[in-house]
């Protein structure tokens, strides 16, 4: 297993994926695209109707426009990841795509994590709310981001803004106790969360390089190295379809290039004879 260099940066490289075919809701969502921050591991969720290569470029945009733009974003074999639309948007953006695939053994499952928890989450929601289940996302994304992680010890909302969030116990505390806090100049906050944020993704760090060493050692444990040379025939397993979990051995393909040690370019003849890398 070759693990992803940690980032320490937020947003600078982030995950994309997509949830669904869910229940059309009564806005007519059906998808949730589903975006997450490596560093803080801030998660954003988008109700969607339909998971063009259009409407995936239209939200990478807004989310552009919010938090910058990444150096990098992660994202598997789908068609609606693949497009020239998304790659144009990606060269004029100067962000660097990496492709994943359900055997990929660089990936941390960062986004999957976080989409169990989601799908968990909103079962409880679609128990009684089948049509609404979209409503409840800024809820589920709140109650999620204000929760420390066990691998950085702390919030994602923390990292990300550099103090705690201010959440409903918080506001029945301060009903209760009619405490306000003392007011203080604007150079002190900043002095002092710039000082917080830096202690707190040192941390992070620390925290994320153990867990990433014991994910490696228990993943090299059951595994083992598969080498393949120039000319060599591979089959691919790939997104068969617009469902993500939906997916089929292709090929066989040859193997026209070694790029790196787990890394090789793939010639697609029935691809319009499309070159691609895969891990």
């Amino acid at each position: 297993m070759i693990p992803l260099p940690i980032i320490g940066e937020p947003f600078k490289r982030i995950a994309v994926d997509i949830v669904g075919p869910l229940p059309r809701t009564s806005r007519g969502n059906r998808f949730i695209l589903v975006i997450n921050d490596y560093a803080t591991r801030y998660p954003e969720a988008f109700p969607l109707r339909n998971i063009t290569a259009k409407k995936v470029a239209e939200v990478l945009i807004e989310l552009f426009a919010r938090y910058g733009i990444p150096e990098e974003i992660l994202t598997d074999q789908g068609s609606n990841f693949t497009s020239s639309l998304l790659g144009e948007l990606y060269h004029l953006m100067g962000v660097k795509a990496i492709k994943t695939s359900p055997y990929h053994p660089q990936t941390d499952g960062l986004v999957e994590r976080f989409n169990r928890t989601l799908k968990s989450m909103l079962r409880k929601v679609l128990e009684g709310e089948r049509k609404n289940w979209d409503h409840m996302i800024p809820y589920v994304l709140f109650a999620y981001r204000e929760v420390p992680q066990s691998t950085l010890g702390f919030s994602p909302f923390e990292l990300l803004y550099g103090r705690e969030v201010r959440g409903p116990l918080d506001v029945l505390k301060e009903e209760w106790i009619h405490s306000t806090e003392i007011e203080t100049d604007i150079l002190s906050f900043v002095m002092d969360t710039r000082e917080r944020m830096e202690s707190a993704r040192e941390i992070v760090k620390e925290n994320a390089r153990a867990v990433q060493a014991k994910q490696k050692m228990y993943y090299d444990q059951r595994s083992r190295e598969i080498n393949f040379e120039v000319g060599d025939k591979v089959l691919l397993l790939l997104p068969s379809s617009t469902r993500k979990f939906v997916a089929k051995w292709q090929g066989p393909y040859e193997v026209i290039r070694k790029i790196g040690k787990v890394t090789y370019e793939i010639e697609m003849p029935d691809k319009g004879g499309r070159k691609q890398i895969f891990h």
